[in-house]
C-alpha cells in the first residue's frame, strides 16, 4: 500500500462539480492499494498516517502529531500510484482491483476514524478533482513494503 501524505492548510474534492469532503489543518492523504496487499498494510499505514510527527511545535520544530495538531484527514483513493512507467504509456497491473482495493481503503478510513480523527473522503473510481492548499509544504511517501 502507497500513501502520497501531504500536510496541508485546506483541502477539498469535488465529484461532478460538488464538494464531497473537505477539511481545514491536517493531512490529504492519497491512497494506492496494491495486488499484494490485504488488512495488515491497510492496518500499518493507517497507524503511520496517524502517528507522523510533522506539524510544528512551540519553537517550530516538526514534533507533532495530527492528533496534537488538531488536524483533519481527507483520504482519496488513487489507483495510479502503483502506476508501471518502463514505457510511455502507464500500466496498472499492481493496481488492486475494486473488489480488493475498496475494503482495504474503507478499512484505512475506518482504522483512522477509530483513532478520533475526523475523516472526509472522495468516491472510490470516481473522477475527482482534489484542491488542496499546502503546508511547506510537507510531502511524505509511505509505502508498507518498506516498513
Amino acid at each position: 500500500m502507497r500513501a502520497v501524505v501531504t500536510r496541508v492548510k485546506s483541502a477539498s474534492v469535488a465529484i461532478g462539480g460538488e464538494v464531497r469532503g473537505a477539511i481545514g489543518k491536517g493531512f490529504l492523504v492519497l491512497l494506492g492499494v496494491s495486488t499484494e496487499d490485504g488488512e495488515a498494510q491497510a492496518d500499518k499505514v493507517a497507524d503511520k498516517i496517524c502517528g507522523l510527527r510533522v506539524f510544528e511545535d512551540e519553537n517550530g520544530k516538526m514534533n507533532v502529531n495530527p492528533a496534537g495538531a488538531g488536524a483533519e484527514l481527507l483520504i482519496v483513493s488513487q489507483f495510479t500510484l502503483y502506476a508501471d512507467v518502463k514505457s510511455r504509456r502507464p500500466g496498472f497491473t499492481r493496481a488492486a482491483r475494486p473488489d480488493t482495493a475498496i475494503p482495504l481503503y474503507e478499512r484505512v478510513i475506518e482504522q483512522c476514524r477509530a483513532r478520533g480523527f475526523k475523516v472526509e473522503t472522495g468516491e472510490f473510481g470516481a473522477e475527482m478533482l482534489v484542491a488542496s492548499e499546502n503546508d511547506g509544504p510537507v510531502t511524505i511517501l509511505i509505502d508498507t513494503e518498506e516498513l
